[in-house]
């Protein structure tokens, strides 16, 4: 008993001559196992945070490579679509610009007079190739000789040209053209129709290739 009441008067001898000296009491250690604790939450959700943003970052560069793939698709499918209307534009503009060289022809051709028979068979082989124009002169000077006894003349007036095919570029067109039709048979005149068949060559500027339906302007009622 003597030794251990002598150390505790010598503890507190020893607090008692150095009172600034730390010593940790009860009331110190939840202190400090809070400020540990809060550091540790600190730390847990400094992490939480970090990988929140890393998702994040990820989720919007998904975003952002969908939307890029979405419009690449979408200016694709647009730069067809347009491709497949100005296919389409082309393909009407050619039809009826094939319509217009065949039904100009066609009029020019059925309009005839016989004191100037030079003309019509100008009208008759412009624009056609080399050979079509040979066999329309030979044509021509065999219907001159009925042209020129009846005194025949005829005014053409234009009603419609139609496409009927087109294959690599060769236009099959049909064209109806009126015509008053004047002889010494019909000296009131006799109106009909006449109807030509021309093939065009868009390959070659056009030029007309082939025709049928020539001499249906000299038909007769």
């Amino acid at each position: 008993m003597t030794s251990s009441t002598s150390v505790t008067d010598e503890t507190a001898e020893a607090q008692a001559a150095d009172p600034d000296s730390e010593q940790p009491t009860e009331a110190e250690e939840p202190g400090k196992n809070k400020r540990s604790a809060g550091l540790t939450i600190a730390v847990r959700a400094r992490r939480m945070g970090d990988s929140s943003i890393s998702l994040t970052r990820l989720l919007t560069g998904v975003v952002i490579a969908a939307c890029v793939i979405a419009c690449a698709v979408l200016g694709w499918r647009m730069h067809s679509k347009s491709n497949e209307i100005d296919g389409l534009h082309r393909q009407a503009a050619d039809s009826a610009h094939a319509e217009s060289v065949a039904l100009d022809y066609a009029t020019g051709a059925a309009d005839m007079d016989f004191h100037n028979l030079a003309s019509w068979r100008g009208k008759l082989t412009k624009g056609t190739t080399p050979e079509l124009s040979n066999r329309l002169t030979q044509a021509s000077n065999s219907m001159e000789q009925i042209i020129t006894p009846l005194q025949w003349t005829a005014t053409a007036k234009p009603i419609a040209a139609k496409v009927r095919s087109e294959s690599g570029g060769l236009y099959t067109v049909d064209c109806f053209v009126n015509v008053m039709t004047k002889n010494q048979q019909a000296p009131d005149g006799i109106t009909s129709t006449a109807t030509y068949k021309l093939t065009i060559d868009s390959n070659h500027n056009w030029v007309i290739t082939d025709i049928s339906g020539i001499d249906s302007a000299l038909a007769t009622k």
